[in-house]
C-alpha cells in the first residue's frame, strides 16, 4: 500500500469573486503532473458560491458528475428538463452521456452554498443523458460509511454508470472511527471538520488521503467531528 496525503493548502485555487473553488486535481487552467486524478476519480472540486449567483448553462459529455452539498442550497436545471434543489444529504448524479447542458445556481438571496463536485468516467461513451437524486440523511445518521453513489448496486445509493467506482460518505462525531475500503484506489476527502489517519497523520478540513492498493486502514474524527467523502475505485 502507498499513502499520499494532500494537505488542504496544497490544492489549486480559483477565485473569481462569486466563486471560490479549491481543486484537488487538474482542472481548467490548473495543471500538475502530480494531480492527474486518482484511479477513476478525475475531479474533486470544493466550491463556495455567493448568494444569487452561480454557473449558467454550460455543456458536458461522457462524464458521471456527482454533486454533494455541505451547506446552503444549489438549484439544478438541465436541457433534459430535470430540475432539483440540492441540500445537505441529498445526493445528485448527472450522466452527461452524449451531451447535456445544465446550470447550477445558488437560489438564496443571502446565504452562500458550499458543495463538492466530483467527476468519474463512465463505462460506456455516448449513452443517453440522465439525472438522479436521493435523500440519504437517514442512512448517514446510522453511522459508519454509507454508499452515496455506486456502479455496483448498493442499497441506498444513487446509480452511476461506472461499475468500477463507489462513493461512500460518513458523518462522524468526535472520536468515531471508520475503516476505509480496500480497493486499488481510495480517495478519502475531509469535507468538513478534522480527522486523523491511522498512524497519527492529522487531516484538516479540505485535506485528502490517496491510497493505492489499500490495506485496511482507519480514519478517526477530530474533536469537532467530520464529514468524509470516500471514493473506492479500480
Amino acid at each position: 500500500m502507498t499513502i499520499a496525503i494532500q494537505s488542504a493548502d496544497n490544492r489549486f485555487s480559483t477565485d473569481v469573486g462569486w466563486l471560490k473553488s479549491k481543486h484537488s486535481f487538474n482542472f481548467g487552467e490548473h495543471y500538475s503532473p502530480h494531480h492527474n486524478g486518482h484511479g477513476l476519480l478525475l475531479v474533486n472540486n470544493d466550491d463556495l458560491v455567493a448568494p444569487a449567483t452561480g454557473f449558467g448553462m454550460h455543456g458536458h459529455r461522457d462524464m458521471e458528475i456527482l454533486t454533494w452539498v455541505l451547506s446552503g442550497t444549489l438549484e439544478h436545471r438541465d436541457s433534459e428538463g430535470n430540475h432539483g434543489v440540492l441540500y445537505p444529504g441529498l445526493a445528485q448524479r448527472m450522466s452527461a452521456g452524449s451531451g447535456i447542458r445544465h446550470s447550477e445556481e445558488n437560489p438564496s438571496p443571502d446565504t452562500e452554498v458550499h458543495f463538492v463536485q466530483m467527476w468519474v468516467h463512465p463505462d460506456t461513451k455516448g449513452i443517453r443523458p440522465s439525472y438522479q437524486q436521493l435523500d440519504i440523511n437517514a442512512e448517514l445518521a446510522k453511522g459508519g460509511l454509507v454508499p452515496i453513489a455506486s456502479g455496483q448496486g448498493h442499497d441506498a445509493a444513487i446509480t452511476i454508470n461506472q461499475r468500477g467506482a463507489v462513493l461512500w460518505g460518513a458523518r462522524l462525531t468526535a472520536g468515531q472511527t471508520v475503516a476505509l475500503p480496500t480497493t486499488p484506489h481510495v480517495h478519502a476527502f475531509v469535507a468538513l471538520g478534522t480527522a486523523v489517519l491511522e498512524g497519527g497523520y492529522p487531516l484538516d478540513q479540505g485535506a485528502a488521503v490517496r491510497l493505492t492498493d489499500a490495506d485496511s486502514i482507519t480514519i478517526t474524527a477530530g474533536p469537532d467531528g467530520t464529514e468524509l467523502l470516500v471514493w473506492a475505485t479500480d
